[in-house]
């Protein structure tokens, strides 16, 4: 998934304590709210595709799915910035019915190994982080958040070579790389870098974007939360050892 909106802009920007934003937190949560409901709309729709078309053609309609699925995410992002939100709109709720689609294998391996409750789990943690963050995020003081916000950033690109060794490793050794320690150390990873974006999300968005770039903060805030129930439920399937249940 493209990592969470704000910390690389943030960092570069050299962020300050004035407030360019000070309505877009709470102009983009709306959208935030949204874009999940419409990803778990997308994810039902891929079962419902699965069932019809069966386990290989979904497969192979999964992989091609991603190309459009980033060119969604990038000519949203760059309409959203502009404050084009009209154009973004629309762009945004389709990235996100793509998003909930190219997501039913990992939630479908999920109910498999841990049952269905372990969506429920996942859903749960994240929900928590968004209230404990909405409340602790909005009060960080500049030390802190700027702190944070390098921390994270720093994270995201140590995150990106695991996970880009870990897919090159996997097609040589695939028990190696995508299952036993490497994939808990990295889903654990995942996990505590994303509760740590969700706070400096709520820290850096008004900083960044201006109130009528809020579709952009929510695309943002979006990414944050979508990466934080992937990498909970594949720290689930990894604690359950990776493989079907019986």
């Amino acid at each position: 998934m493209p990592a969470s909106s704000n910390f690389q802009q943030a960092i570069r920007e050299a962020q300050s304590s004035a407030l360019v934003g000070p309505n877009v937190v709470n102009k983009a949560l709306p959208y935030v709210g949204g874009g999940m409901v419409l990803t778990a709309a997308g994810v039902v729709g891929g079962i419902a595709t699965l069932g019809s078309i069966g386990a290989a053609a979904f497969q192979g309609i999964s992989l091609f799915a991603i190309i459009p699925w980033f060119i969604l995410f990038f000519v949203a992002q760059n309409a959203a910035n502009k404050g084009n939100n009209g154009t973004a709109l629309p762009l945004m709720v389709t990235f996100s019915l793509l998003t909930g689609f190219t997501l039913t294998g990992l939630v479908l391996r999920a109910v498999a190994v841990a049952g269905a409750a372990s969506i429920g789990v996942a859903a749960l943690a994240t929900g928590i982080t968004f209230v404990v963050a909405a409340v602790v995020g909005r009060r960080m003081s500049d030390n802190v958040g700027q702190a944070l916000t390098g921390a994270v950033g720093l994270g995201m690109v140590g995150l990106l070579i695991a996970l880009v060794v870990q897919l090159v490793g996997g097609f040589f050794a695939p028990e190696l790389f995508t299952r036993g320690a490497l994939e808990l150390g990295i889903a654990g990873f995942g996990t505590v870098l994303f509760v740590g974006a969700a706070f400096v999300d709520f820290y850096t968005m008004p900083r960044t974007y201006n109130d009528d770039q809020y579709l952009a903060g929510a695309l943002g805030m979006y990414l944050t939360y979508i990466n934080l129930f992937i990498f909970i439920l594949r720290l689930i399937i990894a604690l359950n050892g990776g493989s079907r249940r019986d």
